[in-house]
């Protein structure tokens, strides 16, 4: 018993296994899991503990996942998750759904005495995570130059699993076409192994490939910080395209400055993609000395005005970039100009172009902000803006979902290939959440960050009861989120009965 405090109340902890848990909703996505098949898709896969004895592939990398549902954001958070008596029960119960009994017996054989834990321990993952790394890879970094390790067998097996998923989502909402959103974010780090980033601190730097249709992440590559955001953006692009599901028959590319690589467009714009051929796009490009003269030419009659505040205008600009126009074979590109009033007075000493930290440009007697977009979009130019800007909406903050409501902010290791993995788990449970919402939640839930979630739905105190061999989680009479529980496990049973037909 805990002594009282300045209310009139005490805590005292129950005698004995009492089965209660305060993670009833979490055990809702175990079961979309299961429809998933995404156990079977890890053992498939990820092959570090087939044999031996211990904890299987399967059991750490679920663990994980529910870790991140949960709010942890460490290793350590497993002690946490473990002493969850009644969710731990659920847990060992349902790792061996659909096992037949010698695939069950051979389990139980990988532990020397009586197994007491559904949850692995942080040492006991730590070891995993470090089965990850390749410290081969590590001896071919040059110091002050980019290098993206090659993934190893186990990272590639994660890849692979995240590729089964979205295969699973696109089968039951099918999407013709796939937007997808390149972008990189920067992950703040005190890890002495890390280095700088071009805002000059310690960070990692993943670049991540957001399917905005169906509001999945297609693909994710784990970086330093060093590593620019558009390095080999072309050969992360053809991998996500690999990625993506039968059905995709469309697809479009929107991107920031990073994009803005001529090898990159030049490959979207021939159609040199097999599979899907032209991929149109519409990204942010760069504002150079020579777009600015172009910029400077536009008729003033040919602005038109961008939104409802009437700030912004916008342009068709003729412009041919030099890459571009030294070969007759070139593809033709749209280029729009944005141009703000900048409405503050100049300091003094910026008043020569190029001393602003932002691009402008004077006009008719005023000074402008200008912004660029190549695209091959025939859309009307506020629509091909439009369209673009959706990008930093929604693709930026799955970012911060990732960062802050999950646990890919705060990385477990100095090793890379430990972080990778890490990174890659916790895109595997931001996935499951994203279908969870979208399949099974449907209308209300979608735009709901992890916060409402968690109130709403995972932390549900319950009571989990075994009963003629079965198990029943008893939550508080008049809950209001009975109903919402009764109709989510019908329509996951109907997901999972659709891929069995």
């Amino acid at each position: 018993m805990i002594s009282q405090g300045v209310l009139g109340f005490q805590y005292e902890s129950e005698v004995g296994r009492s089965g209660m848990t305060g993670l009833s909703g979490l055990l809702l996505y175990l079961d979309l899991a299961e429809a998933a098949s995404l156990s079977r898709s890890l053992e498939r896969h990820l092959r570090l503990r087939e044999g031996g004895q211990g904890w299987t592939d399967r059991q750490i990398v679920m663990a994980l996942i529910c870790l991140n549902l949960a709010g942890g954001d460490c290793v350590e958070d497993l002690r946490i998750l473990a002493s969850d008596e009644g969710f731990s029960r659920v847990l060992r119960r349902v790792e061996q759904h659909g096992m037949p009994r010698r695939q069950r017996r051979a389990q139980d054989r990988r532990w020397r005495s009586e197994r007491k834990r559904s949850v692995p321990s942080p040492s006991a993952v730590f070891r995993y995570l470090a089965s990850f790394h390749d410290a081969e890879q590590e001896k071919l970094r040059v110091s002050g130059k980019a290098f993206i390790p090659r993934p190893s067998e186990a990272l590639l097996g994660l890849g692979r699993v995240q590729e089964e998923f979205l295969r699973f989502v696109q089968s039951r909402r099918p999407e013709t076409v796939a937007t997808l959103d390149m972008d990189a974010t920067l992950i703040e780090t005190s890890k002495s192994e890390s280095l700088y980033c071009y805002q000059s601190f310690r960070a990692y730097q993943p670049l991540n490939v957001w399917w905005a249709e169906q509001g999945l992440v297609a693909h994710t590559e784990f970086r330093d910080g060093n590593v620019p955001a558009g390095y080999e953006q072309l050969r992360v692009l053809q991998e996500s395209l690999a990625r993506l599901p039968p059905g995709v028959e469309t697809v479009r590319l929107r991107s920031d400055s990073a994009g803005y690589q001529h090898e990159l467009l030049r490959y979207c714009a021939q159609g040199d993609n097999e599979r899907f051929g032209k991929i149109d796009f519409a990204v942010s490009a760069d504002v150079t000395t020579e777009f600015k003269r172009a910029v400077a030419r536009v008729e003033a009659s040919w602005w038109k005005p961008l939104g409802q505040d009437g700030e912004q205008e916008w342009a068709e600009v003729c412009f041919v970039p030099d890459p571009i126009g030294r070969s007759r074979k070139s593809p033709e590109y749209r280029y729009l100009a944005i141009r703000e009033p900048l409405r503050q007075r100049v300091l003094p000493g910026c008043e020569e172009q190029g001393a602003l930290p932002l691009a402008t440009v004077p006009m008719s007697g005023e000074l402008y902000k200008v912004f660029g977009v190549v695209t091959t979009l025939a859309w009307e130019g506020e629509a091909v803006i439009g369209w673009l800007r959706e990008r930093c909406g929604k693709s930026e903050e799955a970012h911060a979902v990732m960062k802050e409501d999950l646990a890919g902010g705060k990385l477990p290791s100095g090793d890379f290939g430990e972080n990778a993995a890490w990174w890659s788990m916790m895109i595997l449970a931001f996935n499951l959440n994203a279908a969870m919402k979208k399949l099974v939640l449907g209308t209300g839930w979608e735009s709901k960050r992890m916060k409402a979630l968690r109130f709403g739905l995972i932390r549900l105190p319950g009571r989990v009861l075994e009963h003629a061999r079965r198990l029943r989680v008893r939550l508080s009479a008049g809950h209001p989120a009975i109903p919402l529980l009764r109709t989510a496990r019908q329509r996951i049973l109907q997901l999972a009965q659709a891929g069995a037909g």
